[in-house]
C-alpha cells in the first residue's frame, strides 16, 4: 500500500486517449485513471518481478483489445505509449463511455447532469 502522504504524480495520458502496452501486444482506450496503484496486492504480486511495476505512478484502466479478444486491463503509466496515430480501438463496449473518435483520441461521454 502507498503511503498518504506519497507526492502523485499528474497523470500522463487523459480520459479518451488510445494508448498501447510498452511490452506486451494490446493497445486500448483509456476509460479512468487512478492517481496511484489501487488494485490488490494479490494482482500486483503476480507480475513477474522483473516487470513489476512501481506503485507510485497513476495506472489506467483501459478498454483493451489484442489480435483475439477484447477486455479490460489496468496498466502503469510507465508501461504505456500514445497510440492514436494507429486509429480507433475496436472495443465493444467504447459506446458505453465515449461519443466516437476524432482521429486524435476519443470523445467522453458527457454524463446526466453535466458531470464528467
Amino acid at each position: 500500500m502507498t503511503q498518504p502522504d506519497a507526492p502523485l504524480r499528474h497523470a500522463r495520458f487523459a480520459l479518451g486517449d488510445v494508448v498501447r502496452h510498452r511490452l506486451f501486444p494490446f493497445r486500448g482506450v483509456v476509460f479512468d485513471v487512478d492517481p496511484q496503484f489501487a488494485n490488490s496486492e494479490e494482482w500486483w504480486l503476480s507480475i513477474p518481478e522483473a516487470i513489476r511495476p512501481r506503485k507510485d505512478q497513476p495506472f489506467y484502466h483501459l478498454l483493451a483489445e489484442n489480435s483475439e479478444s477484447f477486455y479490460m486491463a489496468y496498466v502503469s503509466e510507465q508501461n504505456l505509449l500514445p497510440d492514436a496515430h494507429n486509429g480507433a480501438v475496436g472495443h465493444p463496449s467504447a459506446p458505453e463511455f465515449f461519443d466516437g473518435f476524432d482521429g486524435e483520441r476519443y470523445i467522453v461521454k458527457a454524463r446526466p447532469g453535466g458531470v464528467n
